[in-house]
């Protein structure tokens, strides 16, 4: 008795472990990598000066091409610039 209900529960657990890696690439969301760039090169202190509450929606704005590229306060001239060479590669590639 106690043999078939491991049996029993080593066959759900995996039965339902395939479903889940399956479903877990078929159901993949795609993030771009420009966006992971944008955001890791923002100094991430959510501080709101730029006038985004975290650096991630100021991130989107400019790969959005919603705002301008030098309002991080905290980052000043040299995240600008890095964000522009992001900018320049998302545009030729």
């Amino acid at each position: 008795m106690i043999i078939e209900a491991i049996l029993i529960m080593s066959g759900l657990g995996f039965i339902f472990g395939f479903i889940l890696s399956y479903a877990s690439k078929k159901l993949e969301v795609k993030v771009d990598t420009v966006l992971q760039d944008l955001i890791g090169c923002l100094p991430g202190v959510n501080c709101g000066a730029c006038g985004y509450p975290s650096c991630k929606s100021y991130a989107e704005a400019v790969f959005k091409e919603e705002c301008a590229k030098d309002l991080c306060k905290v980052g000043k001239k040299p995240v600008e610039d890095k964000i522009n060479e992001i900018m320049l590669k998302k545009k030729t590639s």
